[in-house]
């Protein structure tokens, strides 16, 4: 809750925080998000220990890939956003991994059948036909992607109702996509998770960070609709969405 700081004291504090890498502890007991039950990174660790060389697309500042444990001998990592590049081979370059600037946008600047394991968590864009051309046959994809309609509560507090934008990024689409592209769907498991944004800081740093939920999003152009979910918050509790997450596993076809 935000307790006695006033409105501007608590926008002051989320527009001068940095937002860069892909940490969320700023918001530790200013919001909170359920975990998916299945625990990626947990089991992208697993995947890893018995992998050769591994891919991890879109790593954002590497938080999530020097976690998971052991990398493998060959290990590389993609990102586009120059802040996140800087922090992603400050942590993973001790680690062994090589973090390489790419725009998120084909083809990947890898050879054909480069690697037996390609991951990644929450993607902004997924490449299936270079995803499938980077993987060695008996190779597999293994990642988190953001469901459908995630924090549209949030979203469309802001934007209004956003019909269109709802049927994106569903799982089964994916999949499809991902079998057009060659590559077999072996495990495939969605879940809607609550969230909670306890006050209008949580707010301002969350759209600050993730940056295409609202897009352009700055304190100015939205400060009316700030300043009544502030009241909104201080009245009535937290403000509640529901995030959307699923895991998928995709196989190339073929041996190993």
């Amino acid at each position: 809750m935000p307790g006695t700081r006033t409105f501007e004291e608590l926008i002051a504090e989320a527009e001068a925080v940095s937002v860069d890498g892909w940490d969320f502890s700023w918001l530790d007991g200013r919001a909170t998000e359920q975990r998916p039950s299945w625990g990626y990174q947990r089991l992208l660790g697993g995947r890893l220990a018995s992998a050769s060389a591994a891919l991890d697309i879109q790593t954002g500042g590497g938080e999530v890939l020097a976690g998971a444990g052991s990398l493998p001998p060959a290990m590389v990592a993609t990102e586009s956003w120059p802040p996140n590049v800087a922090k992603a081979t400050a942590l993973l370059h001790p680690l062994g991994a090589v973090v390489v600037a790419d725009p998120d946008e084909p083809p990947l600047p890898f050879a054909d059948e480069a690697f037996d394991l390609v991951t990644s968590r929450h993607p902004a864009t997924v490449w299936w036909t270079e995803i499938a051309r980077v993987l060695r046959p008996g190779g597999t994809y293994f990642a988190q992607h953001v469901g459908p309609a995630s924090v549209f509560e949030l979203v469309e507090y802001f934007l209004g109702p956003q019909p269109e934008a709802r049927l994106a990024r569903r799982p089964e689409a994916e999949s499809a996509a991902a079998r057009a592209a060659g590559l077999e769907v072996v495990d495939l498991r969605s879940e809607r998770l609550r969230t909670e944004f306890r006050d209008i800081g949580a707010v301002v740093y969350f759209l600050r960070k993730v940056i295409w939920m609202v897009p352009g999003f700055t304190v100015e152009a939205y400060l009316d609709r700030l300043r009544e979910l502030d009241a909104l918050i201080r009245s009535q509790g937290p403000f509640v969405a529901h995030s959307a997450r699923f895991l998928i596993e995709a196989r190339k076809p073929g041996r190993p």
